[in-house]
């Protein structure tokens, strides 16, 4: 008989935790499961699903004025924030309940309360203490805020989600993939946004065309981008918000969102008490296994500040349960991840960017396409769709596909497949193209374009 409550002991039941502790409890382990909040975690109660529920009711108010050129006679419209965002809320509290069934019908024991880690076998929630012969740390990120005068007046990707009232005029501090989504969002209701980028471009780590083609298309939608601005100080005036810039610009907002990143949630974790070893950003470091510093203790997803995407958090805590308790070793391939942001228009993109391609490999060929979409030779709308494909021009094989408009994410998902499995460009070429659709323009780019 083992001396321990548990064979696995999770904390934080997001999508890692969940996935681990489940696959472990399939396996025949006895596990445990800590959460001090609803089940579900940053996807499901506080970022993808929340967003793109609000980019979906975002997309009608373009649809609707689309629909004209294709006939449709569209009266009066106007949305009702405060609706969708209880429709939302009910949403995410099915998803919930869904998650805690789930977690029941696999046998895992959901201990509520925070956890904190005391010994590399023990965790203390409350005035309770639980052993367990593996310990998971799966608590994800949370938004971080700058140091500013009146950071305090700002809201966070958080509590947007759930703000009730749409405000006219909206600052977005941030180029990131967050700032760059509710900044798409807002303006496609009808708020006036201007957001605010330290840098020259938004998207940092994107490919250079996706980074200018999506900013372009941004702009043309009345998004104010300002390049090389930098918040100095947040104050609450007598009719709205003030913003002042670094060098006295002052700008009026009704709301101020700080989108300027996200940060490993290790506080009051304890880690200290094991010794942990952590990274410059508070991440916990591991290895391809998911092994911290200490051999019992493991950690999964945004923790570890490795791909803080939901999918990998998932196939790193599945992956890690197949090692202890399915009686092979499990390491999760995190080459070749595909990714989106769902801004409007969308982007898609896999492998590597055109910097990285041309850093790698010593001969690269460039394929590359900007079309006006067929939705819009009736709709009148004067946006373009971008594609681009980087070949190894030695092995012929492609090494990065990028995508900026419509369906980007579900185009891209596809060809990540093709990627995954070694496709060169011959194969591409060799494609029938689906006629008419967007994505034939993948395999019918014939010329390198650089």
């Amino acid at each position: 008989m083992s001396n321990f409550d548990f064979d696995l002991l999770t904390i934080g039941a997001g999508s890692g935790g969940v996935a681990a502790s489940r696959r472990a409890a399939a396996l025949g382990a006895r596990v445990g499961l800590v959460e001090d909040d609803r089940v579900g975690g940053t996807c499901v109660l506080r970022g993808c699903v929340p967003k793109k529920l609000l980019v979906y009711a975002s997309e009608y108010a373009s649809a609707l004025v689309d629909a004209v050129g294709f006939g449709w006679e569209i009266g009066e419209h106007s949305i009702d924030w405060g609706r969708l965002v209880e429709a939302k809320d009910r949403e995410l509290k099915r998803l919930n309940q869904i998650y805690l069934r789930m977690l029941e019908g696999s046998g895992v024991s959901l201990i509520r309360g925070r956890g904190e880690v005391v010994g590399p076998h023990e965790i203390r929630v409350g005035d309770e203490r639980y052993t367990a012969r593996n310990l998971l740390i799966s608590t994800g990120g949370k938004p971080s805020v700058p140091d500013f005068p009146g950071a305090e007046l700002a809201m966070t990707s958080d509590e947007i989600l759930s703000h009730e009232s749409l405000p006219r005029r909206l600052v977005v501090l941030g180029g990131g993939y967050i700032g760059v989504e509710f900044a798409c969002i807002f303006a496609r209701v009808g708020v006036r946004v201007t957001q605010l980028i330290r840098g020259d471009q938004i998207l940092r780590g994107f490919d250079a065309d996706v980074r200018s083609h999506l900013e372009e298309e941004m702009r043309a939608t009345g998004i104010e981008i300002r390049s090389g601005a930098q918040i100095a100080a947040l104050r609450r005036g007598e009719s709205a918000l003030e913003v002042t810039l670094v060098g006295g610009e002052v700008l009026e907002a009704d709301l101020v969102l700080a989108a300027t990143g996200r940060v490993p949630n290790v506080a009051g974790l304890g880690l200290e008490a094991v010794g942990l070893e952590q990274g410059p950003r508070g991440e916990i470091v591991v290895n391809t296994r998911s092994q911290t510093s200490a051999p019992s203790i493991f950690a999964v997803g945004d923790v570890t500040d490795r791909v803080n995407l939901t999918p990998v958090a998932i196939a790193d805590g599945r992956g890690l349960a197949e090692s202890l308790f399915g009686a092979r070793d499990f390491e999760v391939d995190h080459q070749g991840i595909p990714t989106a942001v769902f801004s409007q228009p969308e982007v898609g993109t896999v492998g590597r960017t055109e910097s990285e391609a041309r850093a790698q490999f010593e001969r690269v060929d460039v394929f590359k396409t900007k079309f006006r979409p067929m939705r819009h030779t009736l709709s009148g709308r004067d946006s373009r769709v971008m594609m681009k494909l980087l070949v190894d021009k030695d092995s012929d094989r492609v090494v990065g596909c990028h995508m900026v408009g419509d369906d980007a994410a579900e185009i891209v998902q596809a060809v990540a497949i093709a990627m995954k499995g070694g496709a060169t460009k011959a194969q591409f070429d060799a494609t029938m193209a689906l006629h008419p659709s967007a994505a034939e323009e993948l395999v019918t780019m014939r010329e390198p374009s650089g």
